[in-house]
């Protein structure tokens, strides 16, 4: 299975960091020295993706701008004589990956997110990150797992996590059938069950590797929990009609989507930043309070 296609739905408020997100996208915050989408970006091309789509909303330039040339910029760091800091800037995107971008006209939902980027995909597999879903692991990136399970099963995958059962219901949360450790096939899916209803407490976070197919069933999916076209009512569709995978990844998944989330993510990265840990870990050290 070729996967070449990620789809980066960037268009919501991000309102749990305001007055942050006022003018600076949520995709934007910095963990210690690259904004989240930069992350997830990279995370994408490094499974192979060459076409990247961002489903945008007209606050979301400087999401566009990170990925553009700053000839200025650029210039004045060439003049400097600042060639390390004027490779990060020119290597952000390596040559050959393409980037494209479609405005979500109002906000109804992931699913309704990931449906704007149809034309753009087309009929083929293709991966979607959320980038306040950052995703840290060890040995083998969560995403080049869920890829090789996709093309192995010729299905689509989820990644997931478990949550403590009180959490639930913030969630999509799947009802699972193991095959293997860490391997499981979808019998059912629900977004945001109240813990009573819960199937499990195994829940989806921001990666998928989706079939073509899912686009249809968006098409015709009507609004769910909250008011909006929920990517999970689709996938409980597609469910009926193939196979549907989840990997329980093994690494750490930091919700840069809630300001706890953030910071624990900033404190982690900045400890495994090889320019940052020794220095960092000393001043934790010092810390009293």
């Amino acid at each position: 299975m070729d996967i070449r296609k990620a789809v980066f739905p960037v268009a919501g408020m991000g309102t749990r960091f305001l007055p942050a997100t006022k003018a600076t996208p949520k995709e934007m915050l910095p963990v210690v020295d690259k904004p989240l989408i930069q992350y997830a970006v990279e995370e994408a091309i490094e499974v192979g993706i060459k076409d990247l789509i961002f489903v945008t909303s007209y606050t979301k330039v400087p999401v566009i701008n990170h990925f553009d040339k700053n000839f200025e910029l650029e210039y004045r760091l060439q003049e400097a004589g600042k060639k390390e800091l004027l490779d990060i800037v020119k290597n952000i995107l390596p040559e050959g990956v393409n980037c494209f971008y479609v405005r979500q006209p109002e906000a109804l939902g992931l699913g309704h997110a990931v449906l704007c980027a149809k034309d753009i995909v087309g009929n083929e597999p293709f991966t979607v990150l959320l980038a306040d879903d950052m995703i840290y692991c060890e040995k083998t990136p969560c995403l080049n797992t869920m890829v090789d399970i996709a093309t192995e099963n010729q299905s689509s995958v989820v990644a997931v996590e478990q949550v403590p059962m009180e959490r639930v219901s913030s969630y999509g949360v799947i009802d699972p059938v193991k095959i293997s450790d860490r391997f499981y096939r979808l019998q059912g899916v629900v977004e945001k069950p109240p813990v009573e209803k819960a199937p499990s407490n195994l829940s989806i976070v921001g990666r998928y590797v989706l079939q073509p197919r899912i686009f249809e069933l968006l098409e015709t999916t009507p609004r769910g929990a909250g008011g909006e076209i929920q990517l999970t009512d689709a996938i409980a569709a597609l469910l009926q009609e193939q196979a549907v995978h989840a990997y329980e990844f093994d690494g750490i998944r930091y919700d840069c989507g809630s300001k706890m989330g953030h910071m624990k993510a900033n404190v982690e990265y900045a400890l495994r930043h090889p320019e940052l840990n020794g220095q960092f870990r000393e001043y934790l050290k010092q810390l009293s309070f």
